[in-house]
């Protein structure tokens, strides 16, 4: 039997879930004897933020402060998103700890292979993926590469140069592109490279002593020089839009190395496997069951977010109330779920159903609150009690 369906006929609820996903993380970070955070997105839920981002920054620095030691992994799972957060994120992490690993045990795209380039050692399965990292630019209300973008424009003026005529299919094209959105294309292709480049110099290649492979350099030692071109060429590729054709293409661990990008893949250690292999089935099961779409954890701490952009939450020790607005009406629905015997209701306020739906009391409506019920079950890490 595979672990998913292992899991999947042992029926856990949200806390049987949480309990698990915590037992498997422990077991990675004892296995390779070092801390652990998971930064990790929904990747299904492309409605939701999911992307790397601004909200991200306070997250990750809350649960880095919990976490001891100069050693840490970092399980990578995220669509991309903007490069420059991606960059604080990383110096945050490689200000407070001098060696970090970046576990990849589903798919670290865009602004997350940027990421992981930061790390001394990235661990994937032949599962995994990581992504090229060429810039995605707005243009007309359509998202492209910007690497295409500038060769489209470099193409166009070759031809001028070598025909000198400008065929008038182009000029609708150009007369909508101004120089400064040529330049910010351009800056932001570049972008990638810079820190792709300085990273990979700078971490994982910091103990590489000796040239291996080159026949006629195999023993001498490797200059600062050097480390700085094969950083670049490495980069250099992984932005190239002409090899990957699409922003979306994944990356596994042979092209990797045949960038001679060194990737350890943690498949071929079997008891290391079966952890990050349960952990993961175990996050994707978490997100599938729940509103959640980020999650940012440690084996003792962790934040979620999720959506619900219309209930607002205040919880205490021993109950949650939230302001429910109906989404026909715009009435709200004042709701207390209590998480001990005995709690005293609020004025103003209605227990939570133990059906899990409620009927707005202007317009009728019926709104189905077991989603909210996950929720608060999850971030309280006990059940709501219905007396």
């Amino acid at each position: 039997m595979g672990i998913y369906a292992e899991y999947l006929n042992r029926m856990f609820d949200i806390n049987g879930l949480n309990n698990e996903r915590k037992i498997q993380l422990d077991r990675i970070s004892k296995l390779r004897k070092r801390s652990i955070l998971t930064f990790a997105s929904a990747l299904s839920k492309g409605n939701a933020p999911i992307g790397i981002d601004y909200d991200d920054i306070v997250p990750i620095m809350d649960q880095l402060s919990n976490i001891q030691g100069e050693e840490i992994d970092i399980i990578l799972e995220t669509p991309g998103g903007y490069a420059e957060y991606a960059e604080q994120i990383v110096e945050s992490i490689r200000t407070k700890f001098k060696d970090v690993a970046f576990i990849i045990p589903g798919a670290a795209m865009s602004a997350g292979t940027i990421m992981a380039m930061a790390g001394d050692d990235i661990l994937m399965s032949p599962y995994s993926a990581l992504g090229p990292i060429d810039a995605q630019i707005m243009q007309q209300g359509k998202r492209f590469s910007a690497h295409a973008f500038i060769e489209g424009l470099n193409k166009i003026k070759d031809e001028v140069a070598d025909t000198g005529v400008l065929n008038k299919a182009y000029i609708p094209i150009l007369q909508n592109v101004s120089p400064g959105e040529i330049q910010s294309a351009q800056n932001a292709y570049d972008f990638a490279l810079d820190l792709v480049g300085k990273w990979l110099a700078k971490y994982k290649f910091k103990n590489w002593d000796k040239h291996k492979t080159n026949p006629s350099l195999i023993g001498k030692p490797v200059t600062k020089e050097e480390k700085k071109q094969r950083a670049l060429e490495i980069a250099d590729k992984l932005r190239d839009h002409s090899i990957w054709k699409t922003h979306g293409r994944q990356i596994k661990i042979n092209s990797l190395r045949e960038m001679k990008l060194i990737i350890k893949d943690y498949s071929e250690n079997a008891e290391l496997y079966d952890a990050i292999q349960r952990y993961f089935i175990l996050l994707k099961m978490t997100f599938d069951a729940t509103d959640m779409f980020k999650m940012y954890e440690t084996p003792t701490s962790q934040i979620y977010r999720h959506t619900h952009p219309r209930v607002q939450k205040h919880m205490k020790e021993n109950n949650v109330k939230f302001n429910l607005q109906c989404n026909k009406c715009g009435n709200v629905i004042k709701i207390q779920a209590n998480l001990e015997k005995g709690i005293k209701l609020e004025s103003g306020y209605i227990k939570m159903p133990k059906e899990d739906t409620i009927k707005c009391n202007t317009c009728n409506i019926e709104h189905n609150l077991l989603d909210l019920k996950k929720q608060i079950e999850q971030m309280a890490g006990r059940p709501i009690i219905y007396d």
